[in-house]
């Protein structure tokens, strides 16, 4: 496999930092394994698809990117469909769409180990407007949450999504929503209605416990109103996905959602997607990646 040329991105602000104490090391095996490592540094998350475009452009065989599941959806935005094998080396806050493929979280070598063994897998994205989504839509509680995480500056990782729960907890209601799965409609209020091609977001919580990121389909969590106690204690269990069968959890699968509610704004890999309505559709196969 040597003589392999590889576009190494980095984002280093990924994980307050982590991106670029990883970078250096992922590199070096690399090169070690003998491939031809070209680094990209990325100081403006934006830049991630401009650079994505320039790697594409450059005659690399695949691109290795360090960062976190927002620099993977700007990256996917241009890698879609483009056939470049690419290589994820977790180093963000999340990295959902790292542990949805089985990559190390914690071992950047032995993420880097993947990309020289140079077995690919093709993956799904879910689709909404123009934009490619690699892990999960949410809309309802969980977007409130994400969107007070996302302007917490302490702590650091999941104890942040963790601390954003509480105080959202305080004053949440149940909202209206229309859910439409493959033409069949279900009118509920909610808590929270989440669409993912894979398991997990905010860190690994399982809201989509079971979803496969190859599968073709889009699934579907309707977590139906609850008191504000139990939404409590369901929290501990989606992160090990034991929330499945709970009498107020309804999961679906499709491979076209419609969501609709009149004051939710959309999540979508942990960025702002935009307001309901969103149409959500399915992508099989759209990304090839080293697994």
């Amino acid at each position: 496999m040597s003589g392999r040329r590889i576009a190494l991105v980095v984002n280093p602000t990924s994980g307050r930092g982590l991106g670029a104490r990883v970078a250096p090391v992922v590199r070096q095996r690399l090169a070690a394994a003998g491939l031809t490592v070209d680094e990209f540094t990325t100081t403006c998350a934006e830049d991630v698809g401009r650079i994505s475009a320039e790697v594409i452009a450059s005659g690399a065989d695949s691109v290795a990117l360090v960062g976190g599941d927002g620099t993977l959806h700007l990256a996917a935005q241009v890698l879609a469909g483009s056939g470049m094998p690419f290589g994820v080396i977790p180093a963000g806050t999340g990295n959902d769409f790292a542990r949805g493929l089985g990559v190390p979280l914690k071992d950047p070598v032995a993420a880097a180990e993947l990309i020289v063994a140079g077995r690919t897998r093709p993956v799904d994205l879910a689709v909404s407007g123009q934009e490619f989504i690699t892990t999960v839509v949410a809309g309802g509680f969980d977007s409130l949450v994400n969107k007070r995480a996302n302007a917490m500056t302490w702590p650091k990782g999941n104890a942040r999504y963790t601390l954003a729960t509480l105080a959202e907890l305080r004053t949440f209601k149940p909202l209206p929503y229309v859910v439409t799965v493959d033409g069949e409609v279900i009118e509920t209020d909610a808590m929270l209605v989440a669409v993912g091609t894979g398991p997990t977001y905010g860190g690994g919580l399982q809201i989509c416990a079971g979803a496969e990121i190859d599968d073709g389909l889009l699934d579907v969590t309707i977590i139906k109103p609850v008191s504000r106690l139990t939404l409590l204690q369901m929290f501990p269990k989606l992160s090990k996905g034991t929330h499945v069968g709970h009498p107020k959890v309804l999961a679906l699968r499709g491979t076209t959602v419609r969501l609709e509610s009149p004051t939710v704004t959309a999540y979508a890999d942990g960025e702002v997607l935009g307001p309901l309505p969103v149409d959500i559709t399915i992508e099989p196969g759209a990304l090839s990646v080293y697994a």
